[in-house]
């Protein structure tokens, strides 16, 4: 039995300092991330600090494109089911995120996603991620 994805509103999402250079990325359906100037490692979620050194970072664009590591269907009360993921993506960082735009049963562990935006309640772009 397939399980098609459904649009649901997207509550708006905390936006500070930190954060503003990733959210106007989104706007231009960009995906940036922070890397160590140091040990030269990307990590999610941006933020000004290494969690690996403590060394300073800097923004970096990332591809967009990556694989399922893991992904549970979440089905609750009502006709809305979404399906949550880790997504390894190609750059060596993995997301918690959401899968979209597709049949939500046909996912699998070691399937191939690229990322797409989704409108939260403000216009914000959230970065989320469908079948390649």
């Amino acid at each position: 039995m397939a399980t098609p994805y459904t649009e649901r509103p997207l509550t708006t999402l905390p936006h500070d300092a930190a954060t503003e250079r990733f959210w106007a990325a989104t706007a231009d359906h960009l995906l940036l991330t922070r890397q160590c100037t140091s040990c030269h490692k990307p990590h999610w979620y941006p933020r000004p600090v290494c969690p690996f050194c403590q060394g300073d970072t800097e923004w970096r664009s990332l591809s967009g494109r990556g694989t399922i590591y893991s992904v549970s269907v979440t089905r609750r009360a009502g006709p809305v089911a979404y399906a949550i993921a880790y997504v390894a993506l190609d750059e060596g960082i993995t997301m918690l995120t959401n899968i979209v735009d597709c049949d939500l049963d046909s996912l699998r562990i070691g399937q191939r996603v690229q990322v797409c935006f989704k409108p939260a309640e403000d216009g914000t772009l959230v970065p989320m991620f469908t079948p390649a």
